[in-house]
């Protein structure tokens, strides 16, 4: 055998060692976080982590989908969709709220939306601090086409569960929700 073959499956070797302790994982080989709680974890800490990574994959195939399709971001998509359910507009910090981003994000993203057309930003006339953004009839049209393909993506990527099931799911989730309200307000 050559330096170079044996140089080759020496990298190979040292590559899927690293795979293997989590370190340089491919992103398609996307790791279970609640397989790294062990056995005999608690269930509710189990449950987070299959939520956390079952998000986190819907979302990094939204992503990659918006990229791919309409050359935009899901912070770009998800702030047209508080705008187009808010054709009044709405104020920057509402936005910040909403989005649960700083201001400066959402800044950062209207100022890329604006140089593009699709949005507006107005000064309140009440109050000259206070900023409103809204949708321009591009923005409206360039997010009706994104929302419709969103939607059709979200219910492909739920399609393995059958409706009882995606019921069921929904229903305990919101059970958990409302808990964690309750809990949370106390």
């Amino acid at each position: 055998m050559s330096k170079s073959t044996n140089a080759k499956k020496t990298a190979a070797a040292s590559d899927a060692k690293l795979s293997r302790k989590g370190v340089a994982q491919p992103a398609e080989n996307v790791v279970d976080l609640e397989m790294s709680t062990g056995a005999d974890s608690h269930m509710g800490l189990r449950l987070w982590l299959r939520m956390l990574t079952t998000t986190n994959l819907v979302q990094a195939e939204l992503r990659k989908r918006l990229r791919t399709e309409f050359d935009t971001t899901l912070p770009r998509f998800d702030l047209m969709a508080q705008l187009e359910r808010h054709p009044d507009g709405l104020k920057m910090t509402e936005l910040s709220r909403r989005l649960m981003v700083t201001g400066g994000n959402v800044t950062g993203i209207t100022d890329q939306l604006e140089k593009e057309g699709l949005v507006t930003r107005d000064t309140d006339p009440n109050d000259r601090r206070s900023i409103s953004v809204c949708l321009t009839p591009a923005g409206r049209k360039a997010f009706d086409k994104m929302a419709v393909a969103h939607e059709q993506w979200v219910v492909e990527l739920f399609g393995g569960l059958s409706l009882d099931e995606k019921m069921k799911t929904h229903q305990d989730l919101g059970k958990l929700k409302q808990h964690l309200l309750d809990s949370l307000r106390g």
